[in-house]
């Protein structure tokens, strides 16, 4: 695992703030509910989930998109693919306390395999790549249905949102593969529209009033 890693506060002793980006890590109001509304209704899931369906995810953060997936999809026949690229993954403690706000969902096994880059969850064969997404994502084999874009604000972390890695996103998605992210700042929408993606920009969670999702034709 990648040795640097997340510097957190936390805001009311119980949100994940990362320091590096003066960013929370999960909507203030419901993270959980934000993780179903955004990535799982945004990319059409669970109903478009078959067999062999990968996801792919730009930012792994706490875990809670994943945990948000698994719970959503642990009784299907499976196999399930799931690869996260993460450039500053959380300790194990500090993934502890920060998904300690989500006792409806079972982290124990998350949390049991922390440290490792592959393991199995349920269905799915889960794959974290620790690095740089710029450096990591370009040479990665794989391809994914659906992607889940869930970096920092792209205000704050615009690293992680250029377009020559939302090209490497459609590089790596397969045809008719869609995404879906929280963010509808017009220079991601127009990078991922370039990229050949027919983009969307659709009502968002909470106080968020857009989102954005799209799809390979």
């Amino acid at each position: 695992m990648n040795n640097q890693h997340a510097q957190l506060d936390w805001k009311d002793g119980r949100t994940p703030v990362s320091t590096r980006f003066d960013d929370p890590y999960y909507s203030l109001e419901s993270g959980l509910d934000e993780a179903r509304h955004v990535f799982l209704q945004g990319n059409d899931l669970p109903a478009r989930a078959s067999a062999g369906f990968r996801v792919a995810e730009l930012g792994f953060g706490t875990g809670l998109n994943l945990l948000a997936t698994f719970d959503a999809l642990r009784d299907h026949p499976g196999p399930l693919f799931y690869t996260s690229f993460e450039a500053y993954p959380m300790s194990r403690d500090d993934m502890v306390r920060a998904l300690r706000a989500f006792p409806s969902l079972d982290s124990a096994p998350l949390l049991d395999h922390w440290g490792a880059e592959r393991f199995a969850l349920g269905p799915f064969t889960v794959r974290l790549i620790f690095g740089d997404a710029r450096e990591t994502l370009p040479s990665w084999e794989g391809q994914a249905d659906a992607w889940y874009l869930d970096g920092f604000s792209p205000a704050k972390n615009p690293e992680l949102w250029t377009p020559e890695l939302m090209a490497a996103v459609a590089a790596h998605t397969a045809t008719r593969g869609t995404f879906a992210t929280y963010t509808a700042a017009g220079h991601v929408r127009r990078a991922l529209a370039a990229a050949g993606f027919e983009v969307s920009r659709i009502p968002g969670y909470g106080r968020k009033r857009h989102m954005s999702r799209g799809h390979l034709p």
